[in-house]
C-alpha cells in the first residue's frame, strides 16, 4: 500500500542505519519501520537481545532488516561503520550511554560515547551526503531559571521559568566537580558540532531531544537480567523494588520533577520526523509529554497505587524511603530541578501531540514486566518471596 507524508508526496522505501538500533528507543523504532512501512533497517549494537524477535528467519520483513554487531569506538568505525552509512539513505545515530549512575562512576566513558564516538558518525555523513538524525538528551538543558529563586519567591509559579524551548532556554549546568553533568556537557557539545558542521558543508540533519520516553525494555531488573549492583534509571528502580516488595527509595526526598512519555507515542513522532525530511531538517525537535510532569516522590506513589490495582494487593503493603544522593549515587551528583518541554515546535510542523496519560503509561509498563519477570522473581531466594506480598499473585492461583 502506498503512503504519503504531511505534504501529499509519496514516501519511497528508505535504507535506514541505525546506530544503538538495539537499545530500548531503538527496538521499538524498528519494529515501527518493519511492522508499520517499507523501510529496510540496517541495526548496529553490542547486542541484540531486544530485538531477537525481529531478527528470526521466514518472518515477512525478515529480508528488510540487518543486524551488525558492532562496538562504536573510534578506532573500528573506519572498517565496518563507514560501508554501512555508505550504503544507506539515513542515519539515525541513538548510541550512547545514557544511565545516571553511570555519569559519575564512569565520566570519561561517558565523554567518549556521547561526543568523541559521535564525531565520525557525522564526518562520514557528510562525505557521503548522508540525512543525519541525532538523538540527544533533554539533560541538555541541565537547570531551569526558575531552580535558581528561593524557594517563597513570587515568580516560583511562573511557568515561563521552567518551560523549556529548543532554541530559547539556556542551558545551565552545575559545577566541574558535579560529574553528573559529563553527559550534558558531551551531548551539547555534539549538538553543536553538527550545527557547525550543516552550516560549512550544507549537513542535513535533525536532532531529537527525547524527554523521559518509558515502555517495556527500557532497562533491566537487578539480579535478573542485569548485575545487581548496578543502579538502572528511576522506572525499573521502582518496579524492581515492587516485584520483590521491597521500599521504593526516593533519592533527596524525590523533589526532582520529570515529565514521562510513552515510547510508542514518542516513536510515532520519530517517523513523522524521518518520512518529512522537507519540515524537519535544520531543526531540534522537544519530543515528551508536557501532561505527565510529576515528582519523583508523586511517580513512586502512583506506581504503588497502580501496581496494587493490578496485583489486587492493598497499596498499604509498598512504602517509600528517603536517601541521599551521595549514598545512592555516589559523590559528585547533582541534579536538574524540572524538566518540561516546549512540544510547540514539532506540533506546529508535523502536528505530533502525544496524548496518553501517566497513570494508563505505568498500568502498560507494570503489565509487561510483571508478565516479564514474574517466573524469575518466584524463583528468588525464598528471603526473598518472603517479603514479596503478592507470592500468591506469582504463584498463578486466579
Amino acid at each position: 500500500m502506498e503512503r504519503f507524508n504531511l505534504d501529499g508526496e509519496k514516501i519511497k522505501p528508505l535504507t535506514i542505519c541505525l546506530i544503538g538500533g538495539g537499545g530500548f528507543i531503538g527496538s521499538h523504532l524498528c519494529e515501527k519501520l518493519l511492522y508499520k512501512t517499507q523501510h529496510t533497517a540496517i541495526i548496529i549494537d553490542v547486542s541484540s537481545t531486544k530485538i531477537k524477535h525481529l531478527l528470526r528467519p521466514y518472518s515477512c520483513w525478515f529480508g528488510r532488516v540487518q543486524f551488525h554487531e558492532i562496538n562504536v569506538k573510534r578506532d573500528t568505525l573506519h572498517q565496518h561503520l563507514e560501508p554501512l552509512i555508505a550504503a544507506s539513505d539515513l542515519v539515525i545515530n541513538l548510541a550512547a550511554i545514557r544511565t545516571p549512575a553511570n555519569y559519575n562512576t564512569r565520566p570519561l566513558d561517558t565523554i567518549k560515547s556521547n561526543s568523541v564516538d559521535a564525531i565520525p558518525v557525522v564526518e562520514f555523513c557528510i562525505k557521503y551526503k548522508k540525512r543525519l538524525i541525532h538523538f540527544s538528551s533533554c539533560e541538555v538543558y541541565g537547570k531551569t531559571i526558575g531552580s535558581f529563586l528561593p524557594k517563597d519567591h513570587a515568580l516560583q509559579n511562573v511557568s515561563e521559568l521552567y518551560l523549556l524551548k529548543e532554541y530559547d532556554s539556556p542551558c545551565i549546568f552545575g559545577s566541574i566537580d558535579k560529574q553528573r553533568w559529563t553527559y550534558a556537557c558531551a551531548k551539547q557539545m555534539i549538538e553543536r558540532l553538527i550545527y557547525a558542521q550543516s552550516a560549512l558543508h550544507s549537513l542535513e540533519f535533525t536532532i531529537v531531544r527525547p524527554f523521559n520516553w518509558i515502555g517495556p525494555r527500557m532497562d533491566f531488573i537487578r539480579g535478573i537480567d542485569g548485575p545487581r549492583e548496578a543502579v538502572p534509571r528511576v522506572l525499573a528502580c521502582f518496579t524492581g523494588n515492587l516485584l520483590r516488595g521491597k521500599p521504593l527509595k526516593l533519592v533527596d526526598g524525590g523533589q526532582s520533577q520529570r515529565s514521562f512519555c510513552y515510547i510508542k507515542e514518542a516513536i510515532e513522532g520519530v517517523l513523522l520526523i524521518i518520512e518529512n525530511p522537507a519540515r524537519a531538517n535544520g531543526k531540534i525537535f522537544n519530543v515528551g509529554n508536557p501532561e505527565n510532569d510529576v515528582t519523583i516522590k508523586q511517580l513512586a506513589e502512583l506506581m504503588i497505587e497502580v501496581y496494587a490495582d493490578v496485583t489486587k494487593q492493598p497499596a498499604s503493603k509498598f512504602t517509600t524511603i528517603d536517601v541521599s544522593s551521595n549514598n545512592f549515587y555516589g559523590p559528585g551528583y547533582d541534579d536538574s530541578d524540572k524538566r518540561i518541554p516546549d512540544i510547540t515546535i514539532i506540533n506546529r510542523e508535523l502536528g505530533w501531540k502525544p496524548a496518553m496519560r501517566l497513570r494508563t503509561i505505568l498500568k502498560l509498563c507494570l503489565d509487561h514486566a510483571i508478565d516479564e519477570y514474574k517466573s524469575a522473581i518466584k524463583n528468588e531466594c525464598d528471603s526473598l518471596l518472603e517479603f514479596h506480598t503478592g507470592y500468591e499473585y506469582f504463584s498463578g492461583s486466579e
